[in-house]
């Protein structure tokens, strides 16, 4: 496959069209009596109409048949997909899963809808307020089959496998240490190439936004340049009564039919798109005299909620850096936090967590339980020299941080038997290290 070609920006306004087909963007106008190639024009918006222009989002579609040429949608079987946050009782434990196992295709083709589990959540879709946290784990590609969600915006973490995801607005390849967020309405197909495993946050109501910088100042963190926008490509390919359009609708699965392929987008522009980002481009923050720094210089996107600093959502990373903080304990010190942490591992060892946290698996610990590093790292970072060193090459772990009280379903809490009974004996052996008699503390040779 040739190497596909993107637009650069966060939130740009941005125009596009099928080098196929010059000229398809209507000039000076958004809806001509009649379109260049006699196409149809549709807007997608993110937004209510009369939001403030800088937080007014719609694009513009130029279509070879619009999105409204389906029959009815009829609710489908739902999988695994929930938003149902009674099903089981809460459970304030520390929580840690081993790798969640992906189906084989030599016993069952699943694709990425039918492949879609829910791990944990909060709040109310049919008020636009909360979140989810899904696991995906397929081994085939969505064929003649798309998906749009009707409740929220969809950032995915690949962790195994490399996607092609066709979107009305172009292709994007995205692999392991990439991510990508599918706003909310937008239709899109996966392809996968192999056994495939990834993370998903959704977000209702509300969009992703790039974090406000403060003191940091005008650069760094994630910059706006390096997020990526597909360009318009379009298939004019028909599929009489074969072709699935699957929407999630207040958090159920529907699904109609329809004769042509939904990407047959020639032509675009405006500023609701999906977009995709590196992680390896993360320009990172960190202390350099003593201290931790908050692990918020850390985060990626933010959905913000209504109250200011407090966000339904944070996307979170831990990437590779130089520790050079002196008398420090430098790994992720003892906390209990009014927020809710899930954990996710897409290569690599988390430094304070070397044995049972690994890739593909993760961990929630709940608003006010108490979490940090496991006895076996404390010891060890108690007597290290202090040196400048590199921590987490090769690693990339990330958290999906939210203000909300997050509830575990049942497939997480016992149908994936991916959860790890002995999670909290990491922190057995921690000991007592208390000199009544001597106030000075040991120094590390």
């Amino acid at each position: 496959m040739a190497e596909l070609k993107y637009i650069s920006g966060f939130g740009n306004e941005c125009a596009s069209e099928d080098p196929r087909c010059p000229g398809s963007l209507p000039k000076g106008q958004n809806n001509p009596q009649v379109c260049p190639y006699n196409l149809y024009a549709e807007q997608l918006s993110g937004s209510a109409f009369t939001c403030p222009r800088n937080t007014n989002k719609r694009s513009w579609l130029y279509r070879i048949l619009p999105s409204v040429s389906h029959k009815p949608f009829e609710s489908i079987d739902q999988g695994h997909v929930t938003h149902n946050w009674d099903e089981v009782g809460p459970d304030p434990n520390q929580l840690r899963w081993k790798p969640f196992e992906i189906p084989k295709a030599s016993e069952k083709k699943v694709d990425f809808v039918s492949g879609l589990y829910t791990l944990c959540g909060a709040g109310d879709i049919k008020s636009n307020n909360g979140l989810a946290v899904h696991i995906f784990l397929c081994n085939s590609s969505m064929e003649n089959r798309c998906f749009y969600n009707s409740d929220g915006d969809f950032l995915i973490v690949p962790q195994k496998g490399k996607l092609l995801i066709y979107t009305e607005f172009g292709k994007m390849s995205l692999q392991p240490n990439e991510i990508c967020v599918i706003q909310r309405g937008m239709r899109f197909s996966v392809d996968v190439f192999e056994e495939t495993r990834g993370y998903i946050l959704e977000v209702y109501g509300v969009h992703f936004e790039l974090p406000d910088l403060g003191p940091i100042g005008a650069n760094g963190l994630a910059n706006p340049r390096d997020f990526l926008i597909p360009v318009a490509w379009y298939e004019d390919r028909r599929v009489p009564g074969g072709y699935t359009v699957i929407n999630k609708y207040q958090g159920k699965l529907f699904a109609c039919k329809q004769d042509v392929s939904p990407f047959n987008v020639v032509a675009w522009h405006g500023n609701y798109t999906p977009y995709k980002y590196n992680l390896e481009n993360f320009m990172v923050i960190n202390a350099v005299a003593f201290d931790h720094a908050d692990p918020s210089i850390f985060t990626v996107l933010t959905a913000k909620s209504l109250r200011p600093g407090v966000a339904i959502a944070d996307f979170v990373i831990f990437p590779p850096r130089w520790g050079v903080a002196d008398k420090t304990f430098r790994p992720p010190y003892y906390h209990r936090n009014c927020m809710s942490e899930f954990m996710g591992l897409i290569k690599g060892h988390y430094e304070a967590k070397q044995g049972g946290f690994l890739p593909g698996g993760g961990s929630l610990h709940s608003a006010m339980t108490p979490h940090g590093p496991d006895a076996d790292c404390f010891e060890k970072a108690s007597k290290a020299k202090l040196e400048p060193e590199r921590i987490a090459d090769g690693t990339m772990a990330f958290m999906f941080e939210s203000s909300l009280s997050l509830a575990v379903t049942k497939w997480g809490l016992k149908t994936c038997s991916c959860l790890d009974d002995n999670y909290y004996k990491c922190w057995e052996p921690l000991r007592s290290h208390f000199t009544p008699n001597s106030r000075s503390p040991t120094e590390p040779k």
